[in-house]
């Protein structure tokens, strides 16, 4: 009959009562009877599917709910299973009358139970061939000995799963065994219920109750749609094992052990095992859009260099007013205290309201110029790039909402595929196509102590499975590997997956979440891959690795955990690359107890306390990291803390871009600072909330496992080259870095300790470019450009050493320079700044020497009080206004002032410009100490020239005197 000759529906119908080999003709008949018979899929399919009392849903037991791809495929599996289990069984040795013992066709059914052929399964057994079927009906079987099975057999239970029950203890000698719908109980003599040394085994829809599953190789195994209820199956040395859609309930120990490395002596049914798991790999094949290529963004090059703006200034001859007093003592000391009140508000108690200044505030509102200033004002071009910004980038985020800015930074930092991992690293990939020891697939664990545990060398593959309510979920020791893909592990009692012990392997695309302890810990020379992985709303941390652990860590989602995202200490060195961290309630990343690590290309945000924490001999290299948004501050080196941090993007933060105490020993350099709420970068002698820090951020964890010994952390070496690449310093170093824009100072220091700056841009910062409160011992400040600062360009307090050498201080709204210490001001540049060019206060003992300076509406040097020192061979311009030069009010005995070159301001002369030496800082490059792979990030050569007179006001509200981005 043709297929077109009713409707489908009709069709369905009349089809929906036929048997399952009747199905099977009608499929055969032609390409529209197969394509009909196909259709039945939700409907007849699905019915023999649910009804067969062999099989469960095909998704049980972690989505029993959802519907499978294919009813049809699912009843197929089932359906061949009883076929399979003999598949390229080895034959029978050859003889001459051996083929009368070779499988037949019409194997025999043997039916035990009561009023049957057999009462027992012993006694059954004894009377099997090889590949016959024991039937038995339902009851319970209890044998008292030991069952030696030498024949290959097939036993099905009859009825319902749980109508059979067997208290048995099976050792299986021969080459291939099928068990269906039985329910497993252990003997009162052992606990094993099950054992193979060297054939395989198939399992389907039976449960386990309260014993033990044991595999040797060369034996192997394959479990479908089983439960294990309070029992553990046992893997040693095994080739390949396979355990699909199985459930492990409420084990005392783990689940399933897998030890010693997988056995090259391998049976009949490997290959068969082999190819049924590699056709349903959990890895997509679906190729990901093309990953991000970063040398396609903007990271360097020069500026723009249109609207360049200079300013002329003319010598002139008249000295006649160098010892003027047109301005108070008391007038002065008074600036010098509004430049400071603030700053002194913001000192250690710290309490984090501090002054709110617009984030989005731009160089406009600092210009040194008023509107109404005549066309004739002078306008300094300070034109250079700061190290390593991406110009188009910051001036796109100036005067946007925070959702909008944190869109664009992260842009070229967007975490990838699993697909794009693997592509970029082979023995990754390597790792997740392989196939050895034991295949777990589909299941469920729950409510028991542990889940997998794989040790001795063994080697697991996880792939699809749920692990909940357990004390552990996975663990991996001495010399193990695993490869674990798109598992869900949660709320376990202690880490969700725990390495150890040389241990390895591939963990990747998982969700794990809120587990008691870490998501992921790695310890004592552990080296996994953890890749594209979500690690969130843990009750500790979201990684922990320590005891020189290692690891390669790479774009995993990390957020919502309550102490670090990354916590690294004891010598623990991970790479941790390209993840997006954030929304933790502690440190995005913290780095403790001489822990180390690369840290690269990550993107670190809104987290509550620090994005990195590094503190007592944590010693990272922290580079090329957006760390932006947090609640707290950007980046704190706690006491004691080291480690290279270079090329960040800090940008954001409610607290300061950087927080350092004086105790630690950093190297910072190539940073974007910028959009803080407080200070830039702030060097302190201690942080107050140090302690409640170390109280949230577990420092009191307990790291030993179980009992284990703890003197672990003694056996550390130091088998890698981390110090191989980096320039030893002797004295914390800031250098070639970027801070603009933050609501304080740019670089606030009060500390015991000497400090190097050197080569920064510090720029357009709320309050003083930088500020200098405490320094007992020498503050070295060299080549920096400090421009556009709200209040002055440096302040040195009373008691200070510091050594101004070579810097830039240009267009800052108050003074210059203001000292009260002691120390050295040797050829700055300090032009055109609001206040007076360089003001020394009080008892400052400071000696001034070649530097040029002026100052657009106030004197170019100011002393008062009882100022010692020398200045000499300066040359000092005068501004605008037709004040003097100098001004000295102090004792000339314990001041000398000599060879001073003074330039009067006369509109008529020819222009003069900075030209020799050009306009400072000088960066040279043999001076630079920045990487080597980051030369795009260092910063260029001043340009400044000071040539061509102004008229009128700036155009777009921009900087009269400084522009910078």
């Amino acid at each position: 009959m043709e297929v077109s000759g009713l409707p489908l529906e009709l069709w369905r119908l009349i089809l929906a009562y036929m048997r399952l080999p009747d199905l099977g003709r009608c499929s055969l008949v032609c390409k529209a009877w197969n394509e009909l018979i196909l259709s039945l899929d939700s409907t007849r399919w699905r019915q023999l599917c649910l009804r067969c009392i062999e099989c469960r849903h095909p998704n049980w037991p972690n989505q029993p709910d959802v519907e499978p791809r294919s009813w049809r495929e699912a009843f197929k599996q089932h359906y061949l299973a009883a076929k399979t289990w003999t598949k390229n069984a080895q034959e029978l040795e050859s003889s001459n009358c051996f083929y009368l013992f070779r499988r037949r066709k019409d194997r025999r059914i043997l039916y035990v139970g009561p009023g049957c052929e057999f009462d027992n399964l012993g006694s059954a057994l004894t009377s099997a061939n090889i590949y016959d079927k024991i039937v038995l009906f339902p009851g319970i079987y209890e044998e008292q000995g030991e069952i030696i099975l030498n024949v290959p057999v097939e036993i099905m239970g009859h009825g319902k799963l749980g109508d059979v029950a067997l208290l048995v203890c099976v050792d299986q000698h021969c080459a291939t065994t099928r068990l269906c719908n039985l329910v497993f109980m252990p003997v009162w003599f052992s606990p094993v219920m099950y054992k193979v040394s060297s054939g395989h085994v198939q399992f389907d829809n039976c449960n386990f109750e309260n014993g033990q599953l044991q595999i040797h190789a060369p034996g192997t195994c394959q479990v479908k749609f089983c439960t294990f209820n309070q029992a553990s199956i046992s893997l040693h040395s095994v080739a390949l094992c396979v355990l699909e859609n199985c459930e492990f309930v409420g084990s005392e120990i783990a689940s399933v052990t897998v030890e010693g490395h997988p056995s090259s002596d391998r049976n009949w049914a490997y290959k068969h095992l082999m190819g049924l798991v590699k056709s349903s790999s959990a890895l997509s094949t679906t190729r990901d859009s093309a990953p991000f290529n970063p040398s396609s963004q903007e990271t360097s090059g020069h500026l723009p260099p249109g609207n360049l703006r200079t300013c002329e200034i003319v010598i002139g001859e008249d000295q006649s007013n160098f010892f003027a007093t047109l301005k108070s003592p008391q007038a002065c000391e008074k600036d010098f205290q509004k430049e400071n009140e603030i700053s002194k508000d913001l000192c250690p108690a710290r309490d984090r309201k501090g002054i709110v200044h617009d984030p989005d505030s731009y160089d406009g509102s600092q210009s040194s110029g008023s509107e109404n200033e005549p066309e004739d004002q002078f306008v300094y071009r300070h034109y250079h790039q700061p190290p390593g910004l991406n110009h188009t980038l910051v001036r796109s985020l100036l005067g946007r909402p925070q959702t909008a800015r944190l869109s664009d930074l992260q842009r070229g930092l967007e975490l990838k595929t699993l697909h794009q991992e693997l592509q970029r690293d082979g023995e990754a990939q390597s790792l997740a196509s392989s196939l050895q020891g034991c295949l777990i697939r589909k299941c469920l664990f729950r409510d028991g102590k542990g889940g997998v545990f794989v040790c001795s060398r063994g080697r697991a593959k996880m792939e699809g499975n749920v692990f909940r309510d357990l004390v552990y979920a996975v663990r991996c020791v001495q010399n193990s590997k695993i490869i674990m893909l798109k598992n869900d592990i949660y709320h376990c009692k202690a880490s969700g997956i725990f390495l150890r012990l040389e241990a390895g392997g591939l963990i990747a695309d998982n969700n794990i979440y809120s587990n008691s302890e870490a998501g992921v810990d790695i310890r004592k020379g552990a080296n996994p891959f953890i890749l594209c992985n979500k690690i969130h709303s843990g009750l500790r941390s979201g990684i922990v690795v320590l005891g020189n652990g290692k690891g390669i860590i790479r774009s995993n989602q990390i957020y919502g955990n309550k102490e670090a995202g990354i916590y690294i200490l004891y010598n623990g060195n991970p790479i941790v690359s390209g993840n997006h961290i954030f929304q933790g309630l502690a440190a995005g990343i913290a780095v403790n107890e001489n822990g180390r690590g690369q840290i690269t290309e990550n993107v670190i945000r809104e987290n509550h306390w620090g994005g990195a924490d590094i503190r007592r001999g944590g010693d990272p290299v922290l580079r090329s990291n957006l760390i932006c948004f947090g609640y707290s501050d950007g980046v704190v080196v706690g006491e004691q803390g080291k480690g290279l941090i270079e090329g960040n993007t800090i940008y954001g933060n409610k607290g300061c871009g950087m927080w350092i105490m004086s105790s630690s020993l950093p190297h910072i350099t190539s940073n974007q600072i910028a959009h803080n709420s407080i200070y830039g970068v702030a060097v302190f002698c201690q942080k107050d909330d140090a302690n409640d820090y170390l109280i949230n951020q577990g420092s009191n964890e307990n790291f030993n496992d179980e009992g284990e010994a703890s003197n672990w952390e003694n056996e550390l070496d130091g088998e890698d080259d981390h110090f191989s690449t980096r320039r030893p310093i002797s004295v914390a170093l800031i250098e070639s870095n970027s801070i603009n824009h933050n609501g304080a100072a740019g670089l606030y220091v009060k500390s015991n300790e000497a400090l190097n700056v050197i080569a920064n841009i510090i720029h357009a910062n709320q309050e003083s470019g930088l500020a200098v409160l405490q320094s007992t011992q020498l503050t070295r400040i060299a080549n920096n450009s400090i421009s556009c600062n709200h209040l002055g360009g440096v302040l040195i307090e009373s008691e200070c050493r510091v050594e101004l050498r070579g810097n830039g201080i240009y267009d800052n709204r108050g003074p210059g320079v203001s000292s009260k210490g002691d120390g050295t001001i040797l050829e700055n540049d300090i032009i055109g700044n609001r206040g007076c060019g360089l003001q020394l206060l009080q008892a400052a003992n400071m000696k001034i020497t070649k530097n040029r300076i002026h100052s657009f509406c106030d004197y170019g040097i100011v002393m008062l009080d009882h100022v010692k020192g020398l200045v000499q061979e300066n040359m000092i311009f005068q501004g605008k206004t037709k004040k003097t030069i100098l001004q000295q009010v102090s004792n000339l005995e314990d001041c000398l002032v000599q060879n001073n070159k003074l330039l009067a301001f006369k509109k008529s002369e020819v222009p003069w410009k900075l030209e020799n030496p050009p306009a400072r800082p000088h960066i040279e490059e043999t001076t630079r100490s920045i990487s080597t792979a980051h030369n795009s990030q260092k910063v260029a050569n001043m340009t400044t020239r000071i040539a061509t007179r102004v008229e009128g006001r700036c155009p777009n509200s921009r900087s009269l005197f400084c522009t910078i981005l």
